[in-house]
């Protein structure tokens, strides 16, 4: 698959408003002076505003990672490659290569948080949503130290895609570890009984479950398993503690 075909395929429901001109600026610094043109994108046989595919879930991922990379001030070459490496496994090396080819030209942006989550928040579903949050404090941890101002611009992007705390501090609880890590995972409180603890296992296991992912394609089921996994050894964990 060739780069044009490549980001036509992929740009869905995302080209038009501040994502659409994010992109279509790092797709013009690409190919300036090719025979790319904005109407190949705009016209592509993929497009389908009314679904978020795999292509839409991608640039969104690109676009939110350059947020919380820049947030601290500097740029991590561990980050730089979680990125990569993330990109490798769900699409393989071609198409990631591509992925950050356009990445860097993202990364030049200055990108409105507010606008862009909007626009994702509109178009994707909730499931979905939790997902970019989890991938975005991946990237934060991938320097071995969630620095708290990635921890902010994670909570901004959170606020500004519909994601309540509680969701944020249970993916938050995956990457930085307390005391109560195992419980804000499951967002209950210390104190809970063991039957509320289950309760709230059963919660979050149709939550984060990968199915619900299914939608954008088995390439996606990576990060939504590893999710998944979290979620059952914080319960795990709670078990052995408590001895239930």
């Amino acid at each position: 698959m060739n780069f044009t075909k490549w980001i036509g395929a992929g740009i869905g429901w995302a080209f038009g408003g501040p994502v659409g001109a994010i992109i279509g600026m790092a797709v013009g610094s690409l190919f300036s002076g090719s025979n790319f043109s904005k109407e190949e994108v705009e016209n592509n046989p993929y497009q389908d505003k009314q679904r978020t595919q795999s292509g839409d879930f991608e640039l969104s991922l690109l676009i939110l990672s350059s947020i919380v990379i820049k947030s601290d001030g500097k740029q991590d070459k561990r980050e730089l490659d979680f990125v990569r490496n993330h990109f490798v496994k769900m699409y393989g090396k071609e198409r990631a290569n591509h992925a950050f080819s356009l990445f860097k030209e993202i990364n030049k942006q200055d990108i409105s948080k507010r606008e862009v989550c909007l626009q994702i928040k509109s178009m994707m579903t909730h499931s979905s949503r939790l997902q970019l949050l989890h991938f975005l404090f991946g990237i934060a941890a991938a320097d071995n130290h969630v620095h708290s101002k990635e921890v902010e611009a994670i909570k901004t992007i959170a606020y500004y895609l519909g994601i309540s705390t509680l969701d944020f501090d249970s993916i938050k609880a995956m990457f930085v570890s307390d005391v109560d890590s195992a419980y804000k995972i499951l967002e209950i409180d210390s104190n809970a009984s063991n039957d509320e603890i289950k309760k709230a296992y059963r919660k979050m296991v149709k939550k984060y479950h990968p199915d619900k992912l299914v939608h954008l394609g088995e390439e996606h089921r990576i990060g939504a398993e590893e999710k998944f996994r979290q979620v059952q050894e914080a319960y795990e964990k709670l078990q052995k503690d408590r001895s239930m």
